[in-house]
């Protein structure tokens, strides 16, 4: 049988697990190349021969998706393979478009296929966009099942930026589980929150070894998404938040709608930040999608250690990296801390940015009074330092859910900025949870 010729186009994520599980032994197809996108430095590196399998003795070399049009002729490519996520519908279409033009076809996978199926009960929690407040969400929903006196252990959605094979499983328990990993500012800000409850977090590259391993720790496995990607283990009860602060993603993205209509429970969230015609219109949408969820309306509420060092400051606001780069956010939990707590100026932190971060202003024009957490590698992480160093303020506020003192020497009074989850009405998580919890 000839086989079809297939590139993959991920961001070091959802890629590597749509070959792992559907492409790796598939008689099919040979995949070709990988694509890599939205995140720095994760292309021009090899996804490594020992865990491509026998069909792929070499590895698989990983390209910038720039050079899908030349890579498509160069390799002999007939199906294009879409795998990351938050994107608008119109961008996949643009896409599409590129792939179909240089005479390759375009192919989405379904999410039956690459869900693995797990021997314990597995509520997932997703989002219609990056930013979208899933990890109150994720944190509210962990300690209702503990409290209830299940074993629940948390399955992260990966980030593997760095090396792939140092990174196949990853459990972390402990901050020096993270320091152990090398892990990067965006793996910390989404695994510390959990491990400062007590939660055991699995990630890394191979998600059917982390499954099985996961397994023998938990009564229940709990699903934490990334961006507004799929669950990668089939849920049993699929929980999804929407965002009224951005009205219309739960129509307009991918994954995004196709998490909305996949839903058990929908979270919208922040109805305290967003106008209440947001929120309406957010609503009315939900409804035309998927009229059959439990909707459950929620506020973010931020909790901060220490306010008086806000009051009458001029401060820096440093907020969640994805959030507010490719999530499209323009502020996050430290610019409403900073006007909440009366900051006497946020300060502009664009004209001290060096390095990397200059390049993420250019490419985020729309970014103005904060400074995206980025840190993919040890060098954006060092520009970040200088950057925070350079600016001229009293108080450096972390918007991002983690303290930056303990991977970089911050010089200046800090203050950590926390969200946390409050109901507002319609059915509650834990009512919703507790019928979950008789049918097991």
């Amino acid at each position: 049988m000839r086989k079809i010729n297939a590139i993959i186009l991920g961001a070091a994520g959802r890629d590597f697990h749509n070959f792992n599980v559907y492409f790796k032994n598939n008689p099919k197809y040979k995949i070709v190349a990988f694509t890599a996108a939205q995140i720095p430095g994760i292309a021009n590196r090899k996804f490594p021969k020992e865990l491509s399998g026998p069909n792929y003795p070499n590895g698989i070399d990983i390209y910038p998706e720039e050079h899908l049009p030349e890579l498509i002729r160069s390799l002999n490519v007939e199906q294009a393979v879409f795998s990351y996520s938050d994107l608008s519908n119109e961008e996949i279409m643009h896409k599409a478009s590129l792939v179909l033009a240089n005479d390759a076809g375009f192919l989405l996978l379904s999410p039956e296929t690459t869900m693995l199926k797990a021997k314990k009960p597995v509520v997932s929690i997703c989002a219609v966009r990056t930013g979208a407040g899933k990890s109150t969400v994720t944190r509210k929903v962990s300690i209702i099942l503990r409290e209830k006196g299940y074993s629940v252990v948390i399955i992260r959605h990966p980030m593997p930026y760095g090396d792939l094979l140092r990174q196949i499983v990853q459990r972390f328990e402990t901050y020096e589980d993270l320091d152990r990993y090398d892990c990067t500012i965006e793996e910390r800000e989404e695994y510390a929150p959990h491990l400062e409850n007590g939660f055991v977090v699995y990630a890394g590259v191979d998600y059917e070894r982390i499954l099985r391993k996961a397994e023998k720790e938990a009564d229940i496995i709990l699903w934490d998404g990334g961006n507004n990607d799929l669950p990668f283990i089939k849920p049993d009860l699929h929980i999804v938040v929407a965002d009224p602060l951005r009205p219309g993603s739960e129509m307009n993205y991918y994954h995004g709608e196709v998490n909305i209509r996949m839903a058990d429970v929908i979270v919208i969230n922040k109805v305290g930040s967003a106008d209440s015609e947001a929120v309406e219109a957010v609503t009315k949408n939900l409804a035309a999608l998927n009229p059959n969820a439990v909707v459950v309306r929620a506020d973010s509420k931020i909790v901060v250690d220490e306010p008086e060092l806000i009051r009458g400051k001029r401060v820096l606001v440093i907020e969640d990296g994805p959030t507010v780069t490719h999530g499209q956010m323009t502020f996050g939990a430290g610019t409403i801390a900073a006007k909440t707590f009366g900051a006497s100026e946020i300060v502009d932190p664009r004209p001290f940015a060096v390095g990397s971060l200059r390049d993420v202003y250019e490419k985020y024009p729309r970014l103005e009074k904060v400074l995206p957490s980025v840190g993919y590698g040890r060098k954006q992480v060092k520009d970040l330092e200088d950057t925070i160093k350079r600016v001229d303020c009293g108080t450096v506020i972390f918007g991002n859910s983690i303290d930056l003192g303990r991977v970089m020497k911050i010089g200046k009074p800090t203050v950590k900025v926390k969200y946390t989850l409050e109901e507002i009405d319609g059915d509650s998580l834990e009512k919703t949870l507790d019928i979950f919890l008789r049918q097991l």
